[in-house]
């Protein structure tokens, strides 16, 4: 087991070492570093603690219990009516003060219940059932994280299951801040696995509407995508390529939406798999509902190739 910015790190190697994947377990189980024969695929931002403490995305985050903004500091769901307490060391905030990516990821501790430490496979565990997670989404729940890395392919699976008898919203997506390492944005050619675009307001909340996706293949430049889309392919693929090198994230099941993410003036672009479309929690579009003794699988990969 390693460390970073005194974190304790557990990791995973794929059988011919070209590909390591990092994860952090007590910061919602980041995974901080994705390298494919020595070079970093993923954007690292300002850093684990900076993650942990406050929010500040970078790697590979999960987003969980929701995914992106709700439009308010209140929901109803599965027949529960929810008021969010005050945001400080709670979750996030967006410019309009709006309640964004669920709990704070340092209130999230995983625990590794198999491999890690160079090896192939992992598998980590979440209990959702107490302390200020709870007070956000009163809904018991487990997470299990299962990590497969391959020569050239990283894949996770996460599974929900409800804790007693109460059934659990799920809402939950991931953020993969990827980097074509060696080439500016401005050369990367973008392909998406999407062809409707959901339509928000100014505060970037889905009206409900939804509309044709301009372009699907094109090249990045300094375009600014901050958008959720829906309408994917089967299988949906998101990929982003330059000099020979290309990075493809594939969504498995229990992806239904995705949200593109490249602000302009920054190398990076994040392929991000969510399990219902932003606001969700609220508006109740496309949400899923866990019975107890039943759970909600999703699982999505990042693929590198050299060509």
């Amino acid at each position: 087991m390693g460390s970073i910015e005194g974190f304790d790190t557990v990791s995973v190697v794929s059988a011919d070492g070209g590909l390591v994947a990092e994860f952090v377990p007590q910061a919602n189980m980041l995974c901080h570093s994705l390298t494919h024969r020595g070079v970093q695929l993923l954007h690292t931002g300002r850093g684990v603690r900076a993650y942990a403490e406050q929010g500040k995305t970078m790697g590979i985050p999960l987003l969980h219990p929701w995914a992106n903004r709700l439009a308010e500091p209140a929901y109803e769901a599965a027949g529960r009516r929810v008021r969010l307490p005050e945001a400080a060391g709670r979750f996030g905030t967006d410019p309009h003060g709006l309640p964004i990516h669920g709990a704070l990821p340092g209130l999230l501790r995983w625990e590794v219940d198999a491999g890690g430490d160079g090896s192939a496979t992992l598998s980590a565990r979440l209990d959702y059932t107490g302390g200020v997670p709870l007070e956000l989404f009163p809904f018991p729940h487990e997470l299990r994280l299962e990590v497969r890395a391959g020569e050239d392919r990283l894949e996770l699976i996460t599974t929900l299951r409800p804790v007693g008898e109460d059934p659990v919203p799920v809402s939950f997506g991931y953020h993969p801040y990827l980097c074509v390492p060696g080439t500016p944005r401005s050369g990367w050619e973008v392909s998406l696995g999407g062809s409707e675009c959901l339509v928000t307001d100014e505060r970037m909340i889905p009206t409900g509407a939804r509309e044709p996706l301009a372009e699907r293949h094109f090249t990045l430049g300094d375009q600014d995508w901050d958008d959720g889309l829906a309408a994917l392919d089967a299988p949906p693929v998101f990929t982003a390529a330059a000099a020979g090198r290309s990075l493809a994230v594939q969504f498995g099941e229990g992806y239904a939406f995705a949200q593109v993410y490249a602000p302009s003036g920054q190398d990076l672009i994040c392929f991000e798999p969510m399990t219902a479309p932003t606001n969700a929690l609220i508006d109740g579009r496309d949400l899923h509902v866990v019975a107890s003794g039943e759970e909600y699988r999703a699982a999505f990969s990042i693929a590198v190739s050299d060509n």
